[in-house]
């Protein structure tokens, strides 16, 4: 994606406090209103189109009605549930107006590679890249709907079995970002060796690891700022001294050397062309450049 586009993407951690299981598809996924909030006032406050996508997870119902009633409690009117499941409802006329017609674009948690699966190379992937690129569009994404935004995305691996050459697996994501790798519920779930593997597999990227109930604002494809209770944990491997991933053998471990940590917190801001990080003072915090 060029980095000077007019949108807004804004990727937020995930939390999860409710659900059926341990799989974040199954989960109900709720963002605390603080976060929805940042969305909401980054678009048109409570004015705001919505449309929500719940692709990703394997309770759509659930997880649209939870959104649908968050989004309605900070005074939104108009907000649809969309459900994609194929190539032919991702080209839909219908579904294609109320892309076209809203002014933030939010996608649910769950599994990243069915957001791919289902909209990736779709004329709503077209309109959703065209909408960024041309104007005042809003897309925020939720654990899974986070991750998808970059073109590298992380598919699959265990934090436990992490950090073994092969154990994580990557794949092509929806390309909002083209500079940096995204992680979700990075903390909560011990993704730090995630990350850091697949950093070794694309050391050109920079590594964007967000706790629950926090996110980030992209403007211009390039300035970020940190939103949210908790913190975002960059990696940057742009300096690495030793990276032998491509000499080992599967299952091998691995081992980096000098790769740039950052822990920034809610105000504090970013660049991820020139890989710059301002961390703010009280006074500033709250001061969008």
């Amino acid at each position: 994606m060029d980095q000077f586009f007019k949108g807004t993407l804004i990727p937020i951690g995930g939390n999860e406090d409710k659900g059926s299981g341990p799989n974040e598809m199954y989960t109900l996924q709720f963002v605390e209103e603080g976060i929805l909030s940042s969305v909401l006032r980054e678009a048109r406050g409570s004015e705001t189109k919505v449309v929500v996508i719940t692709t990703a997870s394997r309770i759509p119902k659930e997880v649209g009605q939870n959104y649908l009633e968050a989004f309605s409690a900070l005074g939104c009117r108009d907000i649809h549930i969309m459900d994609i499941r194929s190539y032919y409802e991702a080209n839909d006329p219908y579904n294609l107006r109320l892309v076209d017609d809203c002014d933030c674009l939010m996608f649910s948690g769950g599994d990243q590679s069915e957001i791919v699966k289902h909209i990736k190379g779709t004329l709503m992937n077209e309109l959703i890249l065209r909408r960024l690129k041309e104007g005042a569009f809003v897309v925020a994404g939720t654990s899974a709907g986070a991750m998808c935004m970059s073109r590298e995305m992380i598919a699959g691996g265990s934090s436990s079995e992490a950090f073994r050459k092969g154990n994580v697996k990557m794949s092509k994501g929806m390309s909002f970002i083209d500079n940096a790798i995204i992680d979700s519920h990075f903390i909560q779930r011990g993704r730090f060796g995630r990350l850091a593997e697949a950093l070794a597999q694309f050391p050109e990227k920079l590594g964007i690891g967000l706790s629950e109930d926090t996110g980030i604002i992209i403007k211009e494809g390039n300035q970020c700022k940190v939103i949210g209770s908790g913190m975002v944990i960059l990696f940057d491997a742009s300096h690495l001294t030793h990276n032998k991933i491509d000499e080992l053998q599967d299952g091998t471990p691995l081992s980096m050397c000098h790769l740039i940590t950052h822990i920034l917190a809610n105000g504090d801001r970013f660049s991820l062309s020139e890989r710059s990080v301002r961390v703010l003072s009280m006074s500033e915090k709250f001061e969008w450049e």
